[in-house]
């Protein structure tokens, strides 16, 4: 009992039978205040007031009614006890006052009853409200509880110790599309759409974790691949084991499963990325020395052939080194084009105006049985890219397209602007969010499936027949727009053609006009005197002989120490140091500062067969350095080092 006095709300018209019900209840020690009122309005008031701890009401009055007051009583004060005390209260009338909701009824010639049915009634009131409270308690336990996993970033799913499914959280609700609801373990599959990876295999009642779990076994860090109703295959990390009471009793059994699909699609990029680079480094060794290789044999020939006679059979074999000898410069440019160690030239160029110039050449290069269009993007901005390497870009894609619609198709080049956020270069290594210039080049050929797409930037990878192409035409690609800051992105299907989509940094600089290319001019020679420096004995000797030949001094050096140390000696004249960009002990780039610093206004040409990525960004792009890319011909060398030499002296590097 309350220890604070009880409110008691009597309905009473008979002041003489109040007063009794009073001394009834003060009789049982009862602590009360008591408010008597006889009509309805009078009832409503108090009703509507205040505290009432009890109501206790007879069942006829002049103006009121018990039921009534007890109906009204129901609709505002439900959980206050309500008993009847009344002179006459039939069988039938007590039946129909419990039925309405009265706590109990008491005879006034019984008062003696009174005072325990009050207790009785407000201790299971108290009851009553103590259940409601542990109802209400338990329902917001459970909502936190059903919130909390709901908002987990991992399924969870439960079930007791018949199987029956207790807990299935949001995430695995999402992932199979369907609700908690009872499903014997032999139904699990079924009813809930749990798929393996190929998303039309039911799992086995025995193979799903949850299963396992609830037969004792303990899961850890287990993978599995799961799928869905009509949803993709996903990749879940499973940890499940058994419930058990503290008397070791089996309760049922929980699982708990983590989506690392997107986690394992970025370790594949990453090995991907990590195998693309070791390949890179690799075709750009093999690339550098076929250079030097490269070289030798193209001078050599050249030089050949400048001594035989026209029509001499002779003659014919070293044209025909020569040739293959260019053919096969044209692969290591391919693959250095792939490793990102080509010199690159960029300057500010308008995509469309590219796009443009190439459509006709396009049009012939891939055939008439092919719909060629063009649909250059408005508004455009701009790209920071070598042309010449771009317009290859173009040209491979094209060819590629053409191979895969033999029967003829349909090819589309797009241009447009584009912003990569953060969530989507996040997942593309090396790629920084901003403004770009999309090249979308689209064809309606034969597709590729995706054990093939994760390859076709391999250099030699191709599907093609032996002899129908050398699989550098995409590496090639994804080179160049790697060096550029860039990527692409493929999206193809077999029997629904390919998408390659290149993104090159955008920028606001106006278009830099190309200087205009004249016919190559005879070379001429010279009588200045030239340092060598180059560690290739072949190429140091073509080099050396054709520069001879034309009439210069050169002095050989088979490194930048050597060539320094000729550099230090009094008397000697030097009026252009031609130096390879790699060499051991120094690189070409220091021996030029150091040559410098001794004789200051020396001319520079620089070679290599490919170029570190340092030395490209820091020095051979500088405004106004000589470079010469290997493998170059006699002719190449000879019209370099007399234009280098007859450049200002503010103008050589």
């Amino acid at each position: 009992m309350s220890e604070k006095p009880l409110h008691i709300l009597h309905l009473e018209d008979d002041e003489r039978d109040a007063e009794l019900v009073r001394a009834a209840l003060r009789a049982d020690h009862l602590d009360f205040t008591i408010e008597v009122v006889s009509t309805g309005a009078q009832f409503r008031v108090v009703l509507d007031r205040g505290r009432i701890d009890l109501i206790l009401s007879d069942f006829k009055l002049p103006s009121f009614d018990g039921l009534s007051a007890l109906k009204l009583a129901r609709e505002k004060r439900p959980d206050v006890p309500f008993i009847f005390v009344s002179g006459n209260l039939g069988e039938e009338s007590a039946i129909d006052s419990l039925k309405n909701g009265a706590t109990d009824y008491v005879l006034k010639h019984r008062l003696t009853r009174l005072a325990p049915a009050v207790r009785r009634a407000l201790g299971e009131a108290g009851e009553r409200r103590k259940r409601e409270q542990a109802e209400e308690t338990l329902d917001a336990q459970n909502q936190f509880l059903e919130a909390l996993l709901d908002n987990v970033g991992v399924g969870i799913v439960a079930c007791d110790s018949n199987g029956t499914l207790t807990v299935f959280n949001r995430v695995m609700r999402e992932l199979h599309g369907a609700a908690l609801k009872p499903v014997p373990a032999e139904a699990w599959a079924r009813e809930l759409g749990l798929y393996r990876g190929d998303g039309k295999t039911l799992f086995e009642k025995e193979e799903f974790p949850l299963y396992r779990a609830l037969q004792g076994e303990r899961i850890r860090n287990e993978e599995i691949a799961m799928a869905g109703r009509d949803g993709p295959a996903r990749a879940m990390v499973v940890n499940g084991q058994p419930i058990q009471d503290v008397q070791g009793r089996k309760l049922g059994a929980v699982v708990v499963l983590q989506d690392v699909t997107e986690r394992r699609k970025l370790e594949e990029q990453f090995r991907q990325s990590q195998k693309m680079e070791a390949i890179g480094r690799l075709a750009g060794g093999v690339a550098h020395d076929f250079n030097n290789l490269l070289t030798a044999i193209i001078g050599y020939s050249q030089m050949l052939i400048s001594r035989l006679r026209p029509g001499d059979p002779a003659c014919r074999d070293a044209e025909e080194i020569e040739r293959a000898g260019t053919r096969a410069a044209s692969l290591t440019r391919h693959l250095l084009a792939f490793s990102r160690q080509q010199v690159m030239r960029p300057r500010v160029l308008d995509l469309n105006a590219v796009l443009t110039d190439m459509e006709m050449m396009l049009r012939r290069l891939i055939g008439e049985d092919i719909d060629f269009l063009v649909v250059p993007g408005t508004g455009m901005a701009h790209v920071n890219a070598d042309p010449g390497q771009i317009e290859q870009v173009i040209v491979n894609l094209a060819v590629n397209a053409r191979d895969a619609m033999p029967r003829g198709g349909k090819l589309t080049m797009e241009t447009t602007n584009a912003k990569l956020d953060e969530a989507y270069t996040r997942t593309r290594p090396g790629l920084a969010p901003g403004q770009y210039v999309m090249l979308a080049v689209t064809d309606t050929g034969v597709g590729m499936a995706a054990e093939i797409q994760s390859r076709i930037f391999e250099p030699f990878f191709t599907t093609k027949e032996v002899g129908k192409g050398t699989g550098l035409g995409l590496s090639t690609v994804h080179g160049i727009i790697q060096q550029s800051a860039g990527h692409v992105e493929v999206y193809s299907e077999p029997g629904r053609g390919s998408c390659f989509k290149l993104y090159l940094p955008a920028v606001q600089e106006p278009v830099e006009q190309s200087p205009e290319a004249g016919p190559p001019s005879r070379p001429e020679g010279g009588v200045e005197n030239v340092l060598l420096a180059e560690d290739d004995e072949l190429v140091r000797s073509v080099v050396s002989q054709t520069l001879r030949q034309s009439g210069y001094t050169v002095v050989e050096t088979h490194d930048g120490l050597e060539a320094l140390h000729h550099c230090e000696r009094a008397g000697v004249e030097i009026d252009l140091l031609v130096t390879d960009v790699t060499m051991p002990v120094m690189s070409g780039v220091d021996l030029s500062k150091r040559v410098a610093a001794l004789r200051p206004g020396i001319k520079v040409l620089y070679t290599s067969g490919y170029a570190d990525q340092a030395l490209v960004h820091q020095e051979l792009l500088a405004p106004g350095t000589a470079f010469l890319q290997k493998p170059f011909t006699p002719d190449a060398l000879l019209r370099k080092v007399r234009e280098v030499l007859d450049q200002p002296a503010s103008a050589a590097a």
